[in-house]
């Protein structure tokens, strides 16, 4: 027996494979046949697609706001360590 290796697909792969099942031209069967997938495989890309597709119209405000706010607390960091060294100074 030749053991079949796993295979890896690309995200544009899966992409283009759940799309194609989206515009229901052909059946399932007909486009796992095609592509040599199990329909089971292909229902999970599917599944997957359509549970993250509402993030693609979510708030894009969101990812800004965490970036924004990790730059502000290395920002203030690199403040207080500034004050510091400016206190150590005025001393000496």
């Amino acid at each position: 027996m030749n053991p079949r290796s796993k295979r890896k697909f690309t995200p544009q792969f899966k992409l283009k494979v759940v799309l194609e099942v989206l515009k229901e031209k052909e059946t399932l069967t007909t486009i796992s046949k095609r592509y040599e997938l199990h329909p089971n495989q292909i229902r999970e890309w599917k599944k997957q697609f359509l549970e993250s597709a509402a993030s693609v119209f979510g708030n894009p405000a969101k990812p800004l706001k965490q970036e924004a706010d990790a730059e502000t607390a290395q920002l203030c960091e690199q403040i207080g360590r500034l004050q510091m060294e400016l206190v150590f100074f005025k001393k000496s």
